[in-house]
């Protein structure tokens, strides 16, 4: 059985997979200084709940894009689960696609395992929109290779900003308006209103310059846990577990090799 790990900048999603499929997953604060025994006093409660052991996890792979947290991610692999973890995007599990940018080592892991799955599942050219702590565009063309993309600051770290740079500004939580009026009434509705359609228009306005420079047909996936939150049709779909997939099909290619 293969537990996937994905260490993002706000959260690390552990998924339990198994004959393709996600059995379960379980998501933690990012901590980058959280130890392997905390890593795994924590896992060890969960599995249990799945009736799963320790042993019965054969495999590890990992995608990170905090490189503080990959040392006692590792070592929990090692330790508790007796095997050697693969890094995507390294060794063993080197990106099985071509990147065609001049910098291809600064490619973010969870961006090429979302080119990687969205590639997998759709045919032609994609773009990939990916709601984290920033929101990201990825493009790959219809042979799989990466082109490029784009990053933008995050929903929430927006609203974070926006309410710790004023004195009167309210936090709010991000949900979609209960109309689709741009003219909020009182302050938190025009602040709902700048944050929640204000990322509808960069998320349309960007996909549309992408479809006229790609010059082709465009499959647009919208991932991330806030993906859902946005209009139906402004993605042809949202698939929560696109990165998820990414390492089940990277740890698949990389066993193969």
């Amino acid at each position: 059985m293969l537990l996937a790990i994905d260490a993002g900048n706000t959260n690390i999603v552990f998924a339990l997979c198994g004959e393709g499929e996600i059995r379960a997953r379980w998501r933690i604060a990012t901590e980058a200084r959280r130890t392997a025994d905390e890593y795994a006093v924590w896992l060890k409660q969960l599995l249990e709940l799945e009736e799963i052991a320790f042993a019965d996890v054969d495999a590890v792979i990992i995608g990170t894009v905090v490189p503080r947290a990959l040392h006692n991610l590792s070592t929990l692999a090692r330790r508790y689960f007796k095997v050697e973890p693969l890094v995507a995007g390294q060794g063993e599990a080197a990106w099985p696609m071509r990147l065609d940018v001049p910098e291809p080592e600064t490619l973010g892991a969870d961006r090429g395992l979302n080119v990687l799955a969205a590639h997998a599942g759709h045919e032609g050219d994609i773009v990939v929109v990916d709601f984290g702590t920033a929101t990201t565009f990825d493009i790959c063309d219809y042979t799989g290779a990466y082109k490029g993309g784009v990053i933008a600051p995050g929903i929430n770290l927006s609203l974070d900003a926006l309410t710790g740079k004023t004195a009167q500004l309210p936090k709010i939580a991000i949900e979609k308006p209960e109309n689709d009026s741009v003219i909020g009434k009182t302050t938190q509705d025009q602040m709902l209103v700048g944050v929640y359609w204000g990322y509808v228009a960069m998320i349309e306005g960007l996909i549309e310059r992408a479809r006229k420079e790609i010059g082709r047909p465009v499959t647009v996936i919208g991932t991330g846990g806030l993906a859902t939150l946005f209009p139906e049709g402004l993605f042809d779909a949202v698939e929560p577990d696109l990165t998820i997939r990414g390492l089940m099909l990277l740890h698949k290619e990389a066993t193969k090799r």
